[in-house]
């Protein structure tokens, strides 16, 4: 077996009550079937000296959808101090697979096991988007079998190698920052695009052609001493400026209103940030724009102790392509899971505009992180949005 893991992964500590965003409000916690079946010996079968807890056991699920109840969008079990009266009473082995893990997330492939942390936990947040070295990938093997190998007799194996030779050249060009993000984001969406071509065309062993491709693409980039010349720029792919980016930002805009929400607040966000930004017009927004770039590669930048604006970016495109791009051996869908990475990092980028925008034209590296996770919580706490997400971005292709 192998296991990959980001090099931040052990450093993670929850700080439960400090948390400024607790992760028990705000999501439905499901709980798996064999937590499921203890909670239920406890809470109906409990002695008498339990009988108190047992009943706030039984109050506090939903026993039929297999999930705990909330009050005020919060866990049942989460007290006023935000800490968990379950752990109080029972300890950290009687909580659910969901509530124990997180923000721990483990990916299962054909004898590989790849671990990250969700961007949607403030403390992870902080580890990943405070870094400004580049993001680095532990390996470990050891010899013993895949306890589920028998679920994995489907398995394409050999587009799983593909996929992981693919990301190593994606990781490859995020890591030259002699590239723009924004040159570096297209890049990352044409071979995208090429390669999501050759699966739906059945040209399977053509992937392997695309990625060289893009691999000898970047090692010319990266012998160029400056990416600046006519050489270099033959190179790059076309990335859409002023009003056709406007236009596609409004546009595309709009999928995030019609996915679900899981807080109140990320309305108003929503609604504030089309008003803000879009409903202007090209020439508003662009001033805006402008403006907001100026601030955040000059002034912002000045006041992050060395954390620059793009490596903020980079941290979070680099969460999102190691988290879901080799997802995309179960449902063939490389484009959407690029695009998804991509649009990701772009909407970030653009609510922290709207946030320094109605904070007086100024935002901290921690406002950034917490507009970040706020994101994050949004679209990867929920399936279906995930799903809906990337069927958008698929269809629209």
């Amino acid at each position: 077996m192998r296991y990959v893991k980001p090099h931040y992964y052990d450093g993670f500590k929850c700080i439960a009550d400090k948390c400024p965003d607790t992760c028990c409000a705000g999501w439905q916690i499901v709980v798996d079937d064999d937590t499921m079946e203890k909670y239920e010996a406890f809470a109906f079968g409990a002695t008498s000296s339990e009988d108190e807890f047992a009943l706030r056991m039984q109050e506090s699920i939903d026993w039929e959808e297999g999930c705990f109840l909330q009050h005020g969008r919060r866990c049942a079990m989460l007290n006023d101090q935000n800490l968990c009266d379950l752990i109080s009473a029972k300890g950290e082995g009687y909580l659910c697979e969901t509530c124990n893990r997180y923000p721990r997330h483990v990916e299962e492939f054909e004898g590989l096991r790849e671990y990250s942390l969700s961007l949607s936990c403030p403390v992870v947040a902080d580890m990943m988007l405070k870094m400004t070295e580049q993001t680095r990938f532990l390996v470990e093997e050891d010899d013993l079998p895949d306890p589920l190998e028998e679920e994995f007799e489907d398995f394409d194996f050999m587009l799983f190698t593909q996929l992981e030779d693919a990301r190593e050249v994606i990781f490859d060009i995020l890591r030259n920052r002699k590239l723009s993000m924004t040159e570096r984001m297209a890049i990352l969406m044409d071979m995208a695009r090429d390669m999501q071509d050759c699966l739906d065309e059945d040209r399977l062993f053509d992937l392997q052609d695309v990625i060289e491709v893009y691999g000898k693409r970047l090692t010319k980039l990266s012998q160029a001493e400056s990416c600046q010349g006519e050489c270099t720029r033959a190179l790059m792919p076309v990335i859409l400026e002023g009003e056709d980016r406007y236009w596609q930002l409004k546009e595309s805009f709009e999928i995030y209103t019609k996915l679900e929400r899981l807080r109140e607040e990320w309305t108003e966000v929503l609604e504030g940030t089309y008003e803000e930004l879009y409903a202007g017009g090209y020439k508003e927004y662009e001033v805006i724009y402008k403006e907001f770039c100026e601030a955040v590669t000059d002034k912002w930048q000045a006041q992050q102790d060395q954390q620059t604006w793009e490596v903020f970016l980079e941290q979070i495109l680099t969460f999102f392509l190691y988290t879901y791009f080799c997802g995309a051996v179960y449902d063939d869908c490389i484009y959407s899971k690029v695009a998804m990475s991509v649009m990701s990092t772009c909407y970030i980028r653009e609510f922290i505009m709207y946030t320094w925008l109605t904070q007086g034209k100024k935002v901290s590296l921690d406002e950034c992180i917490r507009v970040a996770y706020r994101y994050a919580r949004e679209i990867e706490h929920s399936d279906l949005n995930l799903n809906d997400l990337e069927q958008w971005l698929m269809d629209r292709r």
